[in-house]
Order: C-alpha cells, then structure tokens, then sequence
C-alpha cells in the first residue's frame, strides 16, 4: 500500500471589510487617505456605540510621510485623536475616519530628515483582545502561522505574502489607552475579516468570513 501524506495549507488574512453607513463618502474618504487599495467597504447600519476593538496601523518612513498621512486624512474628513508628535518609540498620530474607523500612523524615525512621501511600509490589524495567549492559540489553533508574540501584552502572526496586511492582538484596555479612547463600547465591531478556513468567530467576537481572494496591494 503506497504511503499517503496530508498536507494541511497555513490560514492567512486575505482580506479586511470596514462596515460603513454611507459607502459612497467612505469610498472618497479612503481614496483621498491613500489606503484604499488595503481595505474592502460594505454598506451596513449595524449599531455599534464606543471603542470598536481594533485599528488599523501604518508603518511609514520618516517624520514628514506621517505628517502627510494625517493631513491628508483631516483635509477627507478624519478627527484627530492623538496629534503627530515625538514618543519612546518614534513619531506618529492616530486619526478617527468620518465611518469610525481608528487609523494610527507612525515612524520608527523621531526626526523630520526628508522629504514626504506616499509609501506604506506596513499596514497592521491591531484588534484589542481580553486574553492574548489564548486568542494567540485560538488562532493557531485555525491555522495561522505565529510570529513574534512579548507574553500575554502582544502577539502578531505571519502575514499570507509580502505587502498583505499583517494581523496582531493586544490588549483591548493597553490599545485603547493607545489610542487615546475610552476602553468602553457596545454592539458591532463593523469589521469582517476575509480567511482561508472557512467562517467562524473569535473569542472576542470579532467575525471572519471565508474567502479565496486576497486583500489587494499597490
């Protein structure tokens, strides 16, 4: 009898949707920010009330592309949560989109040394979670193939291909005080995450959908 070896093929984050209320602005909204090509829209008057439980990060290089970034998404319409400014870990802002969405914007760089531009680096799912070792093994556990993790503050996994919008879990109360909001919020999170295993729920509630496409990239 010949041998027969199974092979299983890792999960990966194929896609992001942002639930939004009036799709025709969101779609203006997230042309002009310049992060349309990241992020699926789907019309939906789901209620949803305070901190949704998650953002999405872009890693830029250099000081003067987060101050482009911000600026660019303010003159679209966004509300400054937390203006660009110099940290411990470098210089960046965290903006609110006209839909609710979070978006922060950071560099590893503190100085203005160059010119801006329009490059993303990195584009990030940050989802704030009760217990991050246990959603780090829920999604093992489906099939994702984890990366760096820093105990139970902060894990990521590794995303599907190169330029695809990586997924990471942190601490709902540590993203929020990041982010500059209030922890508290109720109904949807307004974000369906597009996988390649199938539909299912997290343990924070947060929904995946199955999908075969990928997210696309610039």
């Amino acid at each position: 009898m010949a041998n027969t070896t199974s092979t299983t093929v890792p999960m990966s984050l194929a896609s992001v949707t942002l639930e939004v209320a009036d799709l025709d602005a969101a779609r203006g909204f997230y042309r002009d920010f310049g992060v349309d090509a990241y992020v699926r829209l789907r019309a939906a008057e789901t209620p949803s009330a305070g901190f949704r439980g998650f953002t999405l990060a872009l890693t830029v290089t250099g000081a003067a592309t987060v101050d482009g970034f911000v600026g660019a998404a303010m003159a679209a319409g966004a509300t400054v949560l937390k203006p660009a400014t110099r940290s411990l870990w470098g210089y960046g802002g965290v903006v609110r989109a006209p839909d609710g969405t979070i978006w922060k914007i950071a560099t590893s760089e503190k100085k203005h040394t160059g010119p801006a531009t329009r490059e993303i680096d990195e584009v990030v799912l940050l989802i704030g979670v009760e217990d991050v070792k246990a959603t780090r093994e829920f999604y093992v556990g489906r099939g994702l193939t984890a990366a760096k993790s820093f105990g139970g503050k902060y894990a990521e996994f590794a995303p599907g291909r190169p330029g695809a919008v990586k997924l990471a879990l942190y601490k709902r109360r540590a993203l929020a005080k990041d982010l500059g909001v209030p922890v508290d919020g109720t109904g949807a999170h307004r974000l369906v995450l597009g996988g390649t295993a199938g539909a299912f729920t997290d343990l924070d509630g947060f929904v995946w959908e199955a999908t075969g496409a990928p997210v696309p990239t610039p």
